[in-house]
Formats: structure tokens, C-alpha cells, sequence
């Protein structure tokens, strides 16, 4: 992760939508206002808040990079805090650093600056998939999910008031590399940066350790400076029998129950070749799953 060059801003679809750029930052942003500036205000918001927010990662990633441990130091920055914060509940119990949470912590960063600039009915920051929102009571989120050959797997709804204000997914198909061999895990979480750390380690429980159908490099060799280091990451999944998927989705749903006890998620999916998993009560109360023929109807 580097901060060369500068940022790069432009409206999408007649200026409803904002679209923010730098280096692996790649965002897109919506917000509805209560008053016929809101959305402008709300956009110019963002735009400065953007503005010399990677360089100020860059210049705490060594400390951000460290595995979890009880005696790490807070770091300075606010989106470097909200990493921290969101990965700090998860202790030294699993392998975890605070980028875990670097996807989800700009999301609610942006949004945050959003938010206190004008009154919004309904806002939204998408980085790459994990997403912050903001919704008024009667504002809706409706956000699509697509496994690995872009088949569409349904529709997550969220409500205002739900309390869910973010969206992460995880696994094997996202842009980060994992442990685990999951096609993807989406977790509803009260933050995007809480939302990212879980779906990161749930994802990452979905395994079946020492298969011959699963390859796996040390990530360094795929990425020399990614945090994991000599952590043996997963490159391919061969196919596997109907058994097999089920008992690895169910290693990360138990993982999932847990976050899902502790209060730390509202819900999470999980899906492998085909299969999939919904853990929580609260997944289908208050973020429903739908199947695409009832989302259309």
C-alpha cells in the first residue's frame, strides 16, 4: 500500500453518486439529504475528508501490520483507531492485525464526515464491497450478494433502525487474501469495521486443514508485503463432496454463533460450492436473505 499520485473524484449518474480514488481506496458513495444541498454537502464532505486519508495509513502501517497482542500501541490516525478498536474485542484468541479491518474502518470514516456535514435521510459508503451505511427509520438498504461465477445469490435488505450499519464479505473470491476456502461470508455488523474483522475470521474458519483438494502458497510469496507473511493462505479448491463443503461451512458458522453470542455481529452467510449457511436469528429478522425470485417480486 502506497499513497503516490493524487486522488481522483467524479460524480456518476447525473451526480447522485460520488465516486473517490486512490491507489487500492476505490469507493462509491450515496447519500439522500432532507434538504436540496444535503447531497452536495454530504459529497463535498467526503471528497475533503478523502484527501490525504491514505498517507496517513501509510505512515502507520508497520504498526498496523502487527499481529494483535495486548501490549500493541494505539495508533495516531482516526481511521487507524477505528481498526484498532474494531479489532482489539477478538484479543490474541486468532492470528488477527488491525488491517482486517483497514476496508470497513475507511467506509464509516467517510461516512462519519458525511453525516455530521449535512442531515441525511439515507447514506452509503461502498469500498469494494463492505460497506457503511447510515438510514434513517424509514430508509432501506438493499444490497446484492453474486458467488464466484457472478451467479446471483440473492438480495441482503436492511432496514432503518435495524441497527446495522455495516456490510462486509469475506473469502476466497475478495480482493484480500484468506486461511480459509469459503467462496464468500457477509456479516451485518453495527460498523463496517466491526463487519470487516468478523467476516475476515469467520471466512477464515471455513476449512477443511491438510485436504488434498486445497492448495495453499505462504502469502508472502503472493504478496511480499502482506501482513499475513508466511501464513499459508489458499490459492485453489478443487472439488469437493457434498460432506465435505458442509463441514467446512459448519467450522465457520460456529465461529460465527460465537461473535453472534458475544453481540460483536447481527448476522452472518456463508456460502461454498453451492451450499450455504445463514447463522442468527437476527440475519433473517433484520437484514433478510432473499431468494432473487422473491426480491423481484
Amino acid at each position: 500500500m502506497t499513497a503516490g499520485g493524487a486522488y481522483a473524484a467524479r460524480r456518476l449518474e447525473g451526480g447522485t453518486r460520488l465516486h473517490l480514488q486512490h491507489g487500492p481506496i476505490d469507493l462509491i458513495i450515496g447519500a439522500d439529504g432532507y434538504h436540496a444541498d444535503g447531497r452536495n454537502l454530504a459529497f463535498a464532505a467526503a471528497e475533503r475528508h478523502f484527501d490525504g486519508l491514505l498517507a496517513a495509513l501509510v505512515q502507520e502501517l508497520p504498526l498496523l501490520r502487527a499481529a494483535m497482542t495486548p501490549d500493541l500501541p494505539d495508533p495516531e490516525g482516526t481511521v487507524a483507531r477505528r481498526m484498532y478498536a474494531a479489532a482489539r474485542p477478538y484479543g490474541s484468541a486468532v492470528f488477527l492485525t488491525a488491517m482486517a479491518a483497514v476496508a470497513g474502518a475507511v467506509a464509516d470514516e467517510i461516512l462519519s464526515a458525511m453525516t455530521q456535514a449535512a442531515p441525511l435521510r439515507r447514506a452509503y459508503v461502498n469500498n469494494g464491497g463492505d460497506i457503511a451505511l447510515h438510514l434513517d427509520p424509514d430508509a432501506r438498504f438493499v444490497s446484492a450478494m453474486r458467488g464466484l461465477d457472478g451467479r446471483d445469490l440473492g438480495r441482503i435488505v436492511v432496514n432503518g433502525g435495524d441497527g446495522i450499519g455495516g456490510i462486509a464479505t469475506s473469502g476466497k473470491g475478495g480482493r484480500s487474501l484468506s486461511l480459509g476456502i469459503a467462496d464468500s461470508v457477509t456479516v451485518l455488523a453495527r460498523t463496517a469495521a466491526a463487519a470487516d474483522v468478523a467476516a475476515t475470521l469467520v471466512a477464515n474458519a471455513v476449512d477443511l486443514p491438510g485436504h488434498p483438494a486445497v492448495r495453499r502458497s505462504p502469502a508472502s510469496a503472493l504478496q511480499p508485503d502482506s501482513d499475513l507473511g508466511e501464513l499459508a493462505v489458499v490459492t485453489a479448491v478443487g472439488p469437493l463432496s457434498l460432506p465435505e463443503a458442509a463441514t467446512a461451512l459448519a467450522a465457520g458458522a460456529a465461529r460465527a454463533q460465537s461473535y453472534l453470542r458475544a453481540g460483536r455481529i447481527a448476522g452472518t452467510a456463508l456460502f461454498l460450492q453451492g451450499q450455504s449457511l445463514m447463522v442468527g436469528d437476527q440475519f433473517g429478522a433484520l437484514a433478510q436473505l432473499q431468494e432473487v425470485t422473491d426480491a423481484a417480486s
